[in-house]
């Protein structure tokens, strides 16, 4: 899989259930793998690392500040990592019907961009501190797509408005969202993961649509 164009960890499960494993600012491949064993023991993994570089961290996509991203490279990002999935998918023989991105901070908001840019790719996601990454020229069809968002009330970095633009954004275009917010800043606590976890223990079924 090197050819693809992503570093990454892949991970055989005993379940049907693939997690997509999206890290943040500064992470890797390896960072939200204690996560994902958290979310479903048994499902396999998938967990690339982002191909940009911010003062040597690895990020999925260029940002020009804070909170503004360099929009032609998220698309641009986008679209590779979601040919790296599918890829990777016929590669490790995993289903993407039964595939669950989880993503963090800016591994959330890729997941998002994919949703809104390259719809189809999975089943459902947990957008964990995103917030809207860029605004479809027309919404996706996202019917029976299953979407958590986890918000910090303290976050800094996450502006409250955005991901309730987000959510509000992603229901419309039929996701099935449920977006919560937590006492907490930026650092997720166990508190949501528990909650996450049941919401994901919860959802049975693929989408229909693809």
């Amino acid at each position: 899989m090197t050819e693809a164009g992503f570093v990454h960890q892949f991970i055989s499960g005993t379940s049907d259930r693939t997690l997509l494993l999206l890290h943040g600012t500064g992470g890797d491949e390896q960072q939200l793998i204690p996560l994902g064993r958290e979310l479903d023991s048994g499902a396999a993994i998938l967990s690339p690392r982002g191909n940009v570089l911010e003062n040597g961290t690895a990020r999925f996509f260029r940002r020009l500040a804070e909170g503004v991203f360099d929009l032609e490279d998220l698309k641009a990002q986008t679209d590779a990592l979601a040919a790296f999935v599918r890829a990777a998918a016929g590669h490790y023989h995993f289903d993407l019907e039964k595939l669950v991105a989880v993503g963090y901070s800016n591994g959330a908001n890729i997941a998002a961009s994919i949703l809104l840019r390259r719809p189809g790719l999975f089943s459902a996601a947990m957008l964990l501190r995103a917030m809207v990454p860029l605004i479809p020229e027309e919404l996706p069809d996202l019917r029976g797509v299953d979407v958590w968002i986890a918000g910090g009330k303290e976050d800094m970095l996450i502006p409250r408005l955005s991901t309730e633009q987000l959510a509000e954004m992603l229901s419309e275009a039929g996701a099935e969202v449920t977006a919560r917010f937590f006492d907490a800043g930026h650092a997720l606590t166990n508190t949501e993961l528990v909650l996450a976890k049941r919401w994901l223990d919860g959802r049975t079924g693929a989408n229909p649509n693809r």
